[in-house]
């Protein structure tokens, strides 16, 4: 409110400033021009009258000025208080970790309006960020204490003479070490891919080569539970993409692995290449669970398991997903997931930049480990294969 009559005030003393230095001697020479002579008492007269009259104007116009202006700067200021304190109120909120907090958007102004909706996005992220990390605590308690409890209890008996050192004891507490060894890899898996400590050699590979090797890789595993497998790489002949064999590998082998565990036997999974535009694509599609479109957002975060009720086991830890996705932002592509609905099937679609001149290598935010299903290893790299009949599409 000062500042607007301190820009009110300043501009009617310039007005009048202006008008003092220009107008007298403007109208002195119209007076001249009408016949006036320049030593004329009346001349002298008039233009004082001229001048008061002009300084009682800007006088009277300051005061009404000023009235007006208060009016329409308090106005003005109550409508941007209101919205300003309550967000400075619910950021007291968030900085207190109450991230459901939220902020009203009044309209008061379109800056206003904006600054209220990001703060609303903000405080969302950080919800979501939290409520992650809930969770993630909670995964880490259930998954860690199973494994422990089974270790400490066989101790116990051991210790107590309960239990016979056997070769069942020495199983079981070798699997319960594994299982705990294999999540401190998932945990360091996590905090190597977010600090950019995995470098990534890169080479001009085919896609054809890289899809087949990713489906050969995962030929056992879907044999076995009887899932068929679809691989069409024609319409990628010829796409050469710079990558890390072994890293994208891994990206396959979590895609395939993630197909293969929500896709019921007699199911299909297919894989297929293609070109998009100046990018090479490659998408897996199945026909098995599905995503709900309340998961879908969230598939890619570190350790989110859609079924809650499927244990490590048979849910995987939750990483691999993210680690993929991180991998493909390295290799500067990108991965989506996309699904029509539960029991509709799902889609998942890696996209890279077409090969360019040389190899390389460079330090970027991947990951390293395999999608948490029960499939083959990543294999080191594509096979590139001799001059044979080109298989563009199989069923495996």
């Amino acid at each position: 409110m000062v500042a607007l009559l301190a820009v009110l005030v300043a501009s009617i003393v310039t007005a009048a400033v202006v008008a003092l230095l220009v107008g007298p001697p403007i109208f002195h020479e119209h007076l001249i021009q009408a016949g006036h002579a320049a030593d004329s008492p009346e001349l002298a007269h008039i233009e004082e009258a001229y001048r008061d009259s002009s300084l009682t104007s800007l006088g009277i116009a300051l005061v009404v000025a000023l009235g007006c202006a208060s009016v329409v700067a308090w106005y003005l200021s109550r409508r941007l208080q209101a919205p300003l304190g309550a967000l400075t109120r619910a950021a007291r909120e968030v900085s207190r970790g109450h991230y459901d907090r939220r902020v009203a958007v009044t309209g008061a102004s379109r800056e206003l309006d904006t600054l209220a909706e990001a703060f609303n996005t903000m405080a969302e992220r950080l919800e979501q960020v939290e409520d992650t990390r809930r969770q993630l605590l909670s995964d880490l308690a259930h998954e860690m204490r199973t494994p422990v409890a089974t270790v400490r209890a066989y101790s116990e008996g051991l210790q107590d003479g309960v239990v016979d050192w056997d070769e069942n004891v020495a199983t079981v507490l070798l699997d319960q070490s594994d299982r705990l060894g294999r999540l401190a890899e998932d945990l360091d898996d996590v905090s190597r891919a977010e600090e950019g400590r995995i470098p990534l050699d890169l080479r001009p590979c085919r896609v054809g080569d890289l899809v087949w090797a990713g489906a050969d890789a995962a030929r056992a595993a879907y044999q076995l539970k009887g899932v068929n497998l679809v691989v069409d790489v024609e319409r990628a002949s010829g796409v050469s993409v710079d990558v890390d064999p072994q890293r994208f590998g891994q990206i396959t082998a979590n895609l395939l692995g993630n197909a293969l565990r929500h896709t019921p036997a007699g199911g299909t999974v297919s894989v297929t290449a293609f070109r998009d535009e100046a990018e090479a694509a490659i998408r897996v599609t199945d026909n098995g669970d599905g995503i709900s479109p309340e998961q879908l957002p969230h598939v890619f975060e570190r350790f989110y398991r859609g079924d809650t009720a499927r244990d490590r086991a048979q849910g995987g830890s939750g990483i691999g997903l993210t680690i993929s996705k991180a991998l493909a932002d390295a290799l500067g592509g990108s991965l989506t997931a996309t699904s029509p609905g539960p029991g509709e099937g799902a889609t998942f679609t890696v996209t890279l930049p077409t090969a360019s001149d040389g190899p390389g290598t460079r330090h970027v935010t991947p990951a390293a480990a395999s999608q948490d299903a029960p499939t083959p290893e990543a294999p080191p790299g594509p096979r590139h294969r001799t001059p044979t009949p080109p298989r563009p599409q199989e069923m495996l």
